[in-house]
């Protein structure tokens, strides 16, 4: 691919120079050729009374020469035409690109539609266990570029039903974070690996109370901290965290993620662990924000 667009980049400059040439000097040169032929002519012409070598010899000047003329208007006339057509090909080509473009544009938003699509399928299936969620849809817009924090915006604010510390969530039901900043018509969500996150949860398959809050440094590997355990409870390499719903702002029951490591305090009194969310950001494109649910007695 890189030695023919090199090729084709080397025939347009060729192309491009011949064709500059012939706007400066184009006219020049056929003049010249004119000129010559002409004198050629008449010069035999004038001779064409006198003695029979000076004939000859005319004649046998005359022909190589009309001859040499007959090939460069040949040669001019070659030229034209393959500058005529290296623009009609140029044209056509540009018109396929765009053709092509065009194409590339319609198969993309194809499939688009296809896994927004599959997100509403997904969705729905979660919804039918969780018939008491309310539910708005949004698009990631963009993300947060700061070092300091890990968040991004959303295509609905307030005007759509939206307001702070709604939770967001991706079809599957994975946590994604919560809104912590509204406009009419945007919103910010901090994810659940964000400084600033503090999440209820309930750890392993006794459901022992925990708290999932950010930290700085496992924000950068993509975790989230799981701590302030129960007094005697305990936590295993792979356990499932869960919401814990204290509090009210979140539903109970959303995954968070699984337990990837388990370290131990400084004073070595106590553990903690380190979480891996179970939605993954780089294939997020649209969210869903949970607008209402029934708040478990």
């Amino acid at each position: 691919a890189g030695l023919q667009a090199g090729a084709h980049a080397g025939e347009v400059g060729r192309g491009a120079a011949v064709k500059e040439y012939l706007k400066k000097h184009g006219v020049r040169l056929g003049v010249v050729v004119l000129s010559v032929v002409l004198i050629v002519g008449l010069s035999a012409r004038a001779l064409s009374g006198r003695a029979g070598v000076l004939s000859d010899a005319a004649g046998s000047l005359r022909a190589p020469v009309q001859k040499a003329a007959t090939a460069v208007a040949d040669w001019l006339g070659g030229i034209y035409g393959y500058l005529y057509r290296y623009d009609q090909l140029r044209a056509e080509n540009d018109q396929l690109r765009v053709q092509l473009a065009e194409a590339q544009q319609k198969a993309q938003e194809g499939t688009e539609a296809l896994e927004e699509n599959q997100r509403y399928r997904d969705l729905l299936g979660y919804l039918e266990k969780h018939t008491d969620f309310v539910t708005e849809s949004a698009k990631i817009v963009s993300w947060n570029a700061s070092n300091w924090s890990s968040s991004f915006t959303i295509s609905k604010g307030e005007s759509s039903g939206l307001a702070v510390g709604d939770a967001v969530i991706t079809e599957y039901g994975a946590l994604v974070g919560q809104i912590t900043e509204l406009g009419s018509s945007w919103a910010t969500v901090s994810t659940v690996i964000d400084v600033e996150t503090s999440v209820g949860a309930l750890v392993g398959s006794d459901g022992s109370a925990a708290m999932a809050v950010g930290n700085y440094a496992l924000m950068q590997q993509g975790c989230v901290k799981l701590t302030y355990l129960a007094e005697g409870a305990q936590m295993f390499l792979n356990d499932t965290v869960v919401t814990s719903g204290a509090g009210g702002l979140f539903p109970q029951g959303i995954t968070i993620g699984t337990v990837t490591s388990i370290q131990t305090e400084a004073g070595g009194q106590s553990e903690y662990g380190i979480v891996t969310p179970a939605c993954v950001r780089s294939s997020l494109s649209q969210v869903f924000v949970i607008k209402d649910f029934e708040v478990s007695e």
